[in-house]
C-alpha cells in the first residue's frame, strides 16, 4: 500500500492530500529514508511523522484498504510520541 494512503486509512493523518503534501516536503521517513507518496509500506516497517516541531515514530502492524475508526489503532504500534 502507498504510504499516503496507508496514512489517511490508518488515521495518522486524516486526509490523503494532506499526507501527499508531507510526504512531498521530506516530513514522513520509512526506515531512515525520506518517503514520496508513492513508497510503498509494508508490514514491520518504521515510519516517521513530523507534525511541525515534533515527530511521531511507528511501526506498521497491518495494512488494512479500509478500517473502522476504533480499529485503526490497531494497524501501527507507537514507539515515540510527538503528538500523536
Amino acid at each position: 500500500m502507498r504510504i499516503d494512503k496507508y496514512l489517511k486509512v490508518s488515521r495518522v493523518i486524516k486526509r490523503r492530500t494532506v499526507a501527499n503534501d508531507a510526504c512531498d516536503a521530506g516530513r514522513v521517513t520509512i526506515n531512515g529514508k525520506v518517503a514520496k507518496a508513492s513508497t510503498e509500506v509494508k508490514v514491520g516497517d518504521i515510519v516517521e511523522v513530523g507534525f511541525g516541531s515534533s515527530k511521531t515514530k511507528f511501526e506498521v502492524m497491518c495494512i488494512n484498504n479500509s478500517t473502522k475508526k476504533e480499529d485503526s489503532k490497531e494497524m501501527f504500534r507507537i514507539i515515540s510520541d510527538g503528538g500523536l
